[in-house]
């Protein structure tokens, strides 16, 4: 989840979590308590996102600030990104939480997702480090849009991957947070052990004495 501070300096709203092992995943993770009627937006504005993308590391502090900055000049343009984000959000979670249940996405969420490949794609460069070579994104890229492209490619990669099967959803009643098994058994049941997990043990707990 999410947690609301104060920001400081660098006005951010949250605290955000990264508990899913997965970037792709973690994005599909910025609406909390998604199975309630008290469902939690994190990402409420443009500067949110790029919040976001600067936790989560795919951005560093001076392109966060001139991100903040564009979208503060273009604000029509921004919000527009911040909707286009929204809406991949969704088909992401849609896409794995279906893989999480071996059932079958909407169409329309594999739709979203390859319609932002190839943009986000046009931007990578692979680049010679240390007598090895990576992909880098290209440093002139400047647009709103761009905390958004290590999460499509990250999505893509995923789920052409043969690990792709560790996805796995939470399996309290109010989470249903996605989240890439790492454990050696594959018998991982919660996002996190701190919150849902305890919580689900408490629960427990509590029907063996009432029942008890």
């Amino acid at each position: 989840m999410a947690v609301k501070h104060d920001g400081g300096a660098t006005g951010e709203r949250f605290r955000f979590d990264f508990s899913g092992g997965r970037l792709c995943l973690d994005f599909a993770n910025t609406l909390d308590d998604r199975p309630t009627e008290d469902r939690k937006e994190q990402l409420v504005d443009y500067p949110d996102l790029v919040s976001w993308a600067r936790q989560a590391g795919v951005i560093g502090g001076e392109e966060a600030e001139a991100l903040r900055g564009t979208g503060t000049r273009q604000p029509a343009e921004a919000q527009a990104v911040l909707t286009a984000a929204r809406d991949l959000r969704e088909a992401l979670f849609d896409i794995f939480a279906a893989v999480a249940v071996g059932d079958t996405p909407l169409e329309g969420s594999l739709v979203t997702l390859n319609a932002a490949l190839p943009e986000a794609m046009s931007a990578l460069r692979v680049a010679s480090v240390e007598g090895a070579f990576e992909w880098r994104w290209a440093g002139e890229w400047r647009g709103l849009d761009r905390p958004l492209l290590p999460v499509i490619r990250d999505a893509a990669e995923l789920l052409t991957s043969p690990e792709l099967s560790r996805v796995r959803l939470c399996e309290s009643e109010t989470c249903d947070w996605l989240f890439f098994d790492q454990s050696r058994n594959r018998t991982r049941r919660w996002c996190d052990m701190s919150t849902c997990g305890n919580r689900a043990k408490a629960r427990r707990h509590y029907e063996r004495r009432k029942h008890g």
